[in-house]
């Protein structure tokens, strides 16, 4: 075991092991990035903030980590192939895909204007199976690897004025599930994540977009078993489970991690 940069024990469950994760510029994604670093990975992170995406990257390396930062689209196929093109050729190998990038606007099938429709489909949908379509080969190859996909408690149950966003998601489950069923008996391990509320960049702008002032926004969010939002280091964590040994058994599976909002 090893002491990580925040001074938490670290079992290095990820030693070795290369990460591709899209969406790591901020929010879940980022975290996800940082904490696979602690536990041993090395990290190709993926975005389309250049900025924001070298400083993450940079952040790992300065505390002994090793990551890269690919610009990427993951609405193009050929951004998609260029991200795992890179990641082999600076990490020769790649054995873990979190397809974490998304996006979300809040609105009704009256109000979802069609390029947000398609925007939230192309994304969040679309994406996932164009980076795990790029990724797969190589995956294949090597017998083993691990895809996790970032879907939403809302792609379970639904949610209000999220129709775009309901769909694209509860689209990502069931693509997690067929994905699983195909790829098994090969070495694959495919599940995905349905947080809840997580405190990241796309909760203030949730609520400014819903007209709703944040402490009330807060309050809404908390109407759930443990009484509050998520943390993005939860949400890694349970990535962090995902891509490790820990879940070596599961495939096809959606974990929630909400608070109990779906139970209650």
């Amino acid at each position: 075991m090893a002491v990580g940069w925040r001074g938490q024990v670290k079992t290095m469950r990820l030693k070795n092991k290369i990460a591709l994760i899209t969406g790591g510029t901020s929010g879940i994604g980022e975290a996800t990035a940082v904490l696979f670093a602690e536990e041993g990975a090395k990290v190709a992170i993926t975005g389309r903030n250049e900025d924001r995406g070298h400083a993450v990257a940079e952040r790992i390396v300065n505390r002994g980590g090793k990551a890269i930062f690919v610009r990427t689209d993951v609405r193009k196929a050929e951004e998609c192939r260029h991200a795992v093109a890179e990641t082999l050729r600076a990490f020769d190998g790649l054995d873990i895909l979190f397809n974490n990038a998304g996006v979300f606007y809040p609105h009704t099938i009256l109000d979802c204007t069609e390029e947000e429709w398609d925007l939230q489909m192309d994304i969040n949908l679309k994406g996932t199976f164009l980076m795990s379509k790029a990724a797969l080969p190589g995956m294949l190859e090597r017998r083993g690897g691990v895809i996790i996909n970032n879907s939403s408690g809302w792609g379970i149950a639904g949610g209000d004025s999220a129709v775009a966003y309901c769909a694209s998601k509860g689209g990502v489950v069931l693509l997690t599930k067929a994905m699983a069923i195909d790829h098994g008996r090969q070495g694959i391990r495919v599940n995905c994540i349905c947080p809840g509320d997580v405190d990241t960049p796309m909760l203030p702008e949730d609520a400014r977009m819903r007209g709703l002032k944040w402490e009330d926004y807060l309050a809404g969010c908390a109407n759930r078993p443990l009484g509050r939002i998520g943390t993005t280091d939860e949400i890694a964590k349970a990535a962090l489970f995902l891509a490790s040994d820990d879940s070596s058994f599961m495939t096809g599976a959606a974990l929630v991690v909400d608070g109990g909002g779906l139970a209650d």
